[in-house]
């Protein structure tokens, strides 16, 4: 009997493709939990259009990959961060903060697991690997700079009023 898996089967196939199997299994195992349907012609062209539309839909996103590989060269990301004596930083800088920052200078939608590097962990300009899926990849560049003090002196807050304490 043929049929159209609906979900990968271990040892059959995966997802969407059109299989010969024995009439026992399919009735008594693929179909009954859904894993696959009955090799009709409505099912078939079903398949074929999905598995276009599939198709079309990779090679859009894979086009809008390339061009945001392009427009990260011309997109170098300043972070500001805090440092101690001999420009060691406090903490380092993760791709979780230059995803954040690519989102908050640029308006690019990456996530943070999309970009590979080190935790860096002093000033200066570094190149952080970015992987966009469909063999896509392209590198940011991200210039980790001192961050400057908003006021001239400490932050003056006024004294809370004392209440007193129960004997």
């Amino acid at each position: 009997m043929k049929v159209i898996l609906q979900q990968d089967v271990r040892g059959q196939g995966k997802k969407g493709q059109l299989v010969e199997v024995s009439d026992g299994y399919a009735r008594n195992f693929l179909l009954p939990r859904k894993l696959a349907v009955v090799a009709t012609t409505d099912n078939v062209n079903t398949m074929k259009l999905q598995d276009q539309a599939r198709k079309e839909r990779e090679a859009k996103e894979k086009a809008e990959a390339e061009a945001l590989v392009k427009k990260l060269k011309d997109s170098p990301v300043k972070i500001a961060a805090k440092a101690g004596a001999g420009g060691k930083l406090f903490g380092s800088v993760t791709t979780k903060e230059i995803a954040a920052a690519l989102k908050e200078q640029y308006g690019y939608n990456i996530a943070k697991n999309q970009l590979s590097c080190d935790p860096i962990k002093a000033f200066g300009t570094f190149q952080v690997k970015c992987k966009l899926g469909y063999e896509v990849s392209g590198t940011v560049t991200v210039q980790v700079v001192e961050a400057e003090y908003l006021g001239t002196g400490p932050v003056e807050r006024s004294p809370k009023p004392s209440t007193p304490c129960p004997p």
